[in-house]
């Protein structure tokens, strides 16, 4: 199975390089935002403030970038994709390469943020410690319902009504640990709220496991 990953894996880098579609785009994505809210605020907001609009805007770009994992494949690739590889074998590639995505479209856009908006974050490495984490679990949570959405016509609608209510749990606690990061924090202090997202990441990689070679015979 880890070749088959690996395989998939280095399918989809490939595409990317080639085409930049889902990296660019989302980037722009970004910036743009990033620069509308620093003509908006204008720099007058304060520490919640910037912390739940980095996160709104780090959801959303997590959603764009993840939302064609599966809605850009045509029915005559999946059918390849159905003779050579087992179904965990696809779906733990999409997520392990929408989460080097989105790492990467994380660290970007964190340095966009901070350029425009400022940087009140006391302690940066257990805020990109989280950051790291959190895009991990919007990689898991939205590839396994891209999968679902796909199978279904009016799909972009579905995977927004869909992915709010799985990835709002998620979101509460890494906003959570990223004021507490803002403020000061230690690490030790935030190894229980860390420990939340990484079972909750790790609850939906079994679910999406189980849940996905039922989608993927359809």
């Amino acid at each position: 199975m880890l070749s088959e990953i690996g395989h998939m894996i280095r399918k989809e880098i490939t595409l990317e390089w080639r085409e930049k579609f889902a990296f660019n785009g989302v980037l722009l994505y970004l910036v743009s935002t990033v620069f509308v809210c620093y003509l908006s605020f204008a720099r007058l907001i304060d520490v919640p403030t910037w912390n739940s609009l980095f996160w709104i805007i780090m959801l959303f770009a997590a959603i764009n970038a993840v939302l064609k994992s599966f809605l850009q494949e045509r029915d005559g690739r999946l059918l390849y994709y159905y003779t050579l590889l087992r179904p965990q074998s696809i779906i733990n590639a999409k997520i392990v390469y929408n989460a080097v995505l989105m790492a990467a479209l994380g660290m970007a856009g964190l340095l966009v943020f901070v350029s425009f908006m400022g940087n009140p974050v006391q302690n940066m490495p257990l805020f990109m410690l989280n950051m790291l984490l959190g895009v991990a679990g919007f990689s898991s949570v939205l590839s396994m319902v891209s999968a679902i959405a796909s199978k279904a016509r009016n799909n972009f609608t579905l995977m927004a009504v869909l992915s709010f209510p799985l990835v709002l749990p998620l979101l509460l606690v890494l906003i959570r640990v990223s004021a507490a990061a803002i403020g000061g924090a230690g690490l030790m202090e935030e190894i229980p709220n860390l420990f939340v997202i990484v079972l909750l990441t790790g609850i939906t990689l079994v679910l999406s496991n189980i849940l996905f070679p039922y989608i993927w015979k359809e």
